[in-house]
């Protein structure tokens, strides 16, 4: 997409599932709809949500945002107990309204709908062996593949489908599963996406980040551990493990910019997270300035901790128009770069004639970089020293989030200094692998580990070679 974000990491989904233990009460899809209102953030190509009133699925799918995909009418045509809603930002498939979640899939056995955050690196192959046992398919979608999968071991009963299923992919993969009578989560092995489980007055909640379950009023009663299967349904919450139990490595971006700052996962506020970051960066790249400041808004929470641990003052600096969002097209790539102008403008009282420390959570191409640069020197900064808070992203990632190929990412082909020079800053600098691990570590001793694949092409999944070879 060309996109004036298209300088940013993209996370690919966000998933939530509701199960309401009255199954009178037919207003699951509300509760669903204000759960993807506060992920729209994952995803913002289409929304979807599938209710079940026991007996038949209803379900409610666009292209856009969660705002223009749902009316008071649909809401409230779709009824029932159970909800599982989904938005998407596709990496697997384009973003068309075939692509869009949930995928439901209706047979004698009964119904099936299947919402996805995640990426299958084994996807051609299951394709290619559904389609040589009779299996169609409408969409480019990796979560097609799941639902496809489910439906077939389904005849075994739900929890061998389910293990059936899980086994067979590779891969990463949050998922919320409705059937007829179960609401059913699962988290991948190396648990790299997130997701928790929540507790309503009088019903259950699965969602892909915390901040979901609070604008519903539900209480977060912990994460989906690595490797675990949840089934909700009037006998309560069943939990078992599926296959060979391995290292948790969460994908440490979320906490560096794709989660919302107000979200817990794996019991670490990602708000705190950054504030850490941000302090450890400080410390391990001081600069000579006046003021420090953050790219709205993601920098902001490493901005806060790095002001705070240097003793610069910290100032807004940089006000952000929230009415343009990463679905404006510009048509040209001279014309996306101009666009950061309108997206971002500098507060010349907090940047004119001093030296300027600006803190963001990444460099994907540099572009932005230097559009912020440039703005900033043109309200009046004297000098402009920026400082990065996560290390150099060299290699593309598989699991999810929707990176360039590596040919595309300015640190695989450029040291600091070179990248400096092409951004027209004065000095920049990146915290270091180490650093950011141990500004998590601090948070919580006892986590097993980070997927780090983006930094160090080392993956907690083997990959196809093919699927390599089209990313290097």
């Amino acid at each position: 997409m060309n996109s004036i974000d298209d300088d940013k990491l993209h996370e690919e989904c966000g998933v939530i599932g509701v199960y309401l233990n009255d199954e009178n009460d037919d207003h699951a899809s509300r509760y669903a709809y204000y759960g993807l209102y506060s992920l729209q953030h994952r995803g913002q190509e289409s929304a979807g949500i599938t209710v079940s009133n026991g007996n038949e699925f209803s379900t409610v799918k666009a292209m856009g945002l969660v705002d223009d995909v749902f009316t008071p009418e649909n809401l409230s045509n779709a009824k029932g107990h159970i909800a599982v809603g989904h938005d998407l930002y596709s990496t697997s498939g384009r973003a068309t309204i075939e692509n869009a979640q949930p995928f439901v899939t209706r047979s004698k056995l009964g119904n099936i709908a299947v919402t996805h955050n995640g990426n299958l690196v084994n996807y051609e192959q299951l394709k290619e062996f559904l389609e040589e046992t009779g299996s169609t398919f409408v969409s480019g979608s990796d979560s097609e593949v799941i639902m496809k999968l489910i439906a077939k071991n389904y005849k075994k009963g739900l929890e061998r489908a389910l293990t059936d299923t899980i086994q067979m992919i590779k891969g990463s993969f949050a998922l919320c599963v409705m059937t007829n009578d179960s609401l059913i989560g699962a988290r991948d092995p190396s648990g790299i996406r997130p997701l928790c489980l929540g507790q309503l007055e009088d019903g259950w909640v699965l969602a892909s980040e915390s901040c979901a379950l609070d604008s519903i009023g539900a209480t977060l009663v912990r994460d989906i551990q690595p490797g675990e299967i949840v089934i909700i349904n009037k006998d309560g919450v069943l939990s078992f493990e599926f296959g060979e139990h391995t290292s948790k490595r969460t994908c440490v971006f979320e906490y560096v910019y794709f989660a919302r700052p107000d979200s817990i996962i794996d019991n670490i506020p990602v708000q705190e997270a950054r504030l850490r970051m941000g302090a450890v960066l400080a410390r391990e790249a001081p600069a000579e300035a006046d003021v420090v400041i953050g790219v709205p808004d993601s920098g902001l929470g490493a901005a806060m901790g790095y002001a705070k641990a240097s003793g610069i003052p910290y100032k807004m600096g940089i006000v952000k128009n929230k009415y343009i969002g990463r679905t404006f097209i510009a048509p040209t790539q001279d014309e996306r770069e101009k666009m950061v102008f309108v997206k971002l403008n500098a507060m010349k009282s907090d940047v004119s004639g001093k030296r300027v420390v600006i803190i963001d959570d990444s460099i994907v191409r540099g572009t932005t970089s230097r559009r912020l640069i440039e703005l900033l020197r043109r309200a009046g900064a004297t000098e402009v020293h920026l400082r990065i808070s996560s290390p150099p992203v060299k290699y593309p990632c598989f699991f999810g989030i929707d990176t360039p190929n590596r040919a595309d990412l300015i640190s695989s082909a450029h040291n600091v200094e070179e990248i400096c020079q092409k951004i027209g800053a004065d000095s920049l600098a990146f915290i270091s692998l180490d650093g950011m691990l141990d500004a998590m570590k601090s948070l919580c001793p006892n986590n097993y580990g980070y997927c780090k694949g983006c930094f160090t092409g080392e993956y907690p999944v083997s990959c196809p070679g093919e699927l390599i070879g089209k990313r290097l």
